[in-house]
């Protein structure tokens, strides 16, 4: 299926909750080996303790290239020049940034543009252990010391590459006193078994993970909890919900059906374009036919999406709907649909309805959306926890403003493209806030809107 560049799928699969991942899998060998200087610990991934006193992470970017994160939310991508040294361009832009880094592996230390740092050592176990079905690899990354701390769980997205070769923050949270567990997703990376969708499935593994990391820890673990983003929010709700933790974060995540999702976001499409509900309203007849074949399991469904594809084909707000997945079926014929999608959407839960496990999850739980996201937009989420709220769940919601589907900022090209510079201050730190204490504390985290439990404040002050 050559609809996207590999390019653009893997972009794409970072920040799309629903299915991309599965349509790139089924045209793909298993992921390559891991980089021999992918673990956590190996010169030069790590995370450096610098002289101006900020904690600088570097770990494994796309292909031969390193990416460095600030907690402060900025971050680059690292090649090697011609002697030697790595320049970093900024975000995922490419452009260049002027900043220079060197490396002594001997002396664990960097040098970033002029500032130098050592790198601040963790106990790191690699381990692999039991999920539902498949072993599943897995590390358990540690504080120094002897100290009891918080224990979080990463759990990942529908991305098909490693977590153990690629979060970051199993590195980031530890320095600040945060014991984290990472594990690679079943069917990606060191675990074993086929990649899938199954939320059933994922919760399990989920769950497992959770197990393992409070094994691993003995004594040493003190709250525990998950975190994740995208397709996280639909599976980490339900494992809280399944066996109780302490506390839960979701990032660019849903309280609405992967379908409504597509729906959503075709609706996002149009909006952020400055057209009005009659043009929505004629582009949810396409999306709702998409949906109607989706959940036929690819049987029924075709002259429904024929007919309204006819009828708006040549309205001048067509080429503009795109969605997380009707696009794929307004390019795609008919008889490679039949063929293809029952492959490709194996194991989706098209119509999952997050709300009943929410209503009843009493777990402290943290929600960090993004105002443009177009994959997963947020509105209708946002408004779903807050009713929330209302009732007395204990959930945070935190907003921020002009970034898109993980919690990126952006800038615009004049064809429209976007192009990610950083996370927004803030993002990480509220994230730590709420691990270590199980509140944000008072006052701003950045430019984020946030709102507070009903039981933790007034609605007076649940704005800050």
């Amino acid at each position: 299926m050559q609809f996207l560049s590999l390019t653009a799928v893997a972009r794409v699969m970072l920040r799309a909750p629903f299915v991309f991942a599965a349509m790139f899998l089924a045209t793909t060998t298993t992921p390559a080996a891991a980089s021999p200087q992918s673990r956590t610990g190996d010169c030069p991934v790590g995370i450096y303790q610098m002289g101006g006193g900020s904690k600088l992470d570097v770990g494994v970017g796309d292909g031969d290239h390193m990416r460095w994160y600030m907690e402060d939310g900025t971050t680059g991508l690292l090649a090697r020049d011609a002697k030697g040294a790595w320049t970093s361009t900024q975000g995922w832009t490419g452009r260049p940034d002027g900043k220079r880094v060197l490396f002594d592996c001997d002396e664990h230390t960097i040098n970033f543009t002029g500032d130098s740092g050592k790198r601040i050592p963790l106990e790191v176990t690699n381990v692999t252990f039991q999920g539902a079905g498949v072993q599943l690899a897995g590390r358990l990354v540690m504080p120094q010391g002897a100290a009891r701390v918080p224990i979080v769980v990463l759990v990942h997205g529908s991305e098909n590459t490693s977590a153990l070769d690629s979060y970051s923050l199993q590195r980031q949270l530890p320095a600040d006193g945060i014991g984290v567990f990472v594990y690679d997703k079943r069917g990606t990376g060191k675990s074993g078994g086929v990649y899938t969708q199954n939320y059933l499935l994922l919760v399990d593994d989920a769950i497992a993970a959770m197990n393992e990391a409070k094994r691993l820890a003995g004594d040493r673990a003190g709250r525990v909890g998950y975190q994740g983003g995208s397709q996280a929010g639909w599976v980490i709700p339900l494992a809280a919900k399944i066996e109780p933790v302490d506390f839960a974060i979701v990032g660019f995540g849903l309280a609405v059906s992967p379908l409504d999702e597509d729906r959503e976001a075709v609706a996002f499409d149009l909006t952020s374009r400055g057209y009005g509900p009659d043009v929505v309203a004629k582009a949810t007849e396409i999306s709702d036919a998409v949906a109607a074949i989706i959940v036929s399991g690819f049987r029924k469904g075709y002259d429904q999406l024929a007919t309204v594809r006819a009828r708006y084909s040549k309205e001048p707000w067509f080429k503009y709907v795109h969605g997380d997945v009707t696009f794929f079926f307004l390019e795609t014929t008919e008889a490679k649909l039949r063929e293809e999608g029952p492959v490709l959407l194996a194991g989706v839960p098209a119509n999952y309805d997050a709300m009943p496990v929410l209503r009843n999850l009493d777990t402290p739980q943290l929600w960090i959306l993004a105002t443009d996201d177009y994959d997963a937009p947020s509105a209708e989420t946002e408004r779903r926890l807050r009713a929330l709220q209302v009732k007395g769940k204990p959930i945070t919601v935190a907003v921020f403003p002009r970034t898109e589907h993980g919690i990126y900022e952006y800038e615009t090209t004049a064809d429209g493209e976007r192009l990610d510079t950083r996370n927004p201050e803030g993002y990480f730190v509220m994230m730590r806030d709420f691990i270590l204490h199980g509140r944000l504390e008072a006052g701003r985290y950045g430019t984020s809107t946030i709102y507070r439990p009903a039981t933790a404040s007034s609605d007076a002050d649940a704005r800050h």
